[in-house]
């Protein structure tokens, strides 16, 4: 079902985590370290490691994972004065955990250019 890394253990609740939303292909989850007010994780349970891995057979799913953050953001308050979703893709990208995953941010003014 799920790899071997942090989201793997939370989707098996292995390890506790405040979870925002689950379906069948997803779930949400408040980040333990968050970077704004509001800062959610959304992650696909089909283990994708990171965003290069994704292959046309993931497009459903990919759809399915952005439709869920809009839909977040409306639940979480932070839709009508904005928010950022963020991918980070492999090292240079600034990814940590190598299972696909989307950052909501949202609560307060975000700058650009992120970092």
């Amino acid at each position: 079902m799920s790899a071997d890394t942090i989201f793997g253990k939370i989707i098996r609740r292995e390890i506790p985590a405040d979870i925002v939303y689950e379906d069948e292909l997803c779930l949400a989850f408040r980040d333990i370290t968050p970077q704004a007010p509001t800062h959610v994780l959304v992650i696909p349970k089909k283990p994708i490691p990171k965003l290069a891995d994704a292959s046309a057979e993931d497009k459903e799913l990919l759809g399915h994972m952005l439709l869920m953050v809009k839909s977040l953001a409306e639940q979480l308050g932070i839709a009508e004065d904005g928010y950022r979703v963020v991918i980070n893709a492999g090292t240079d990208g600034g990814q940590t955990v190598f299972h696909l995953h989307m950052h909501l941010l949202g609560g307060r003014s975000l700058q650009w250019p992120p970092g």
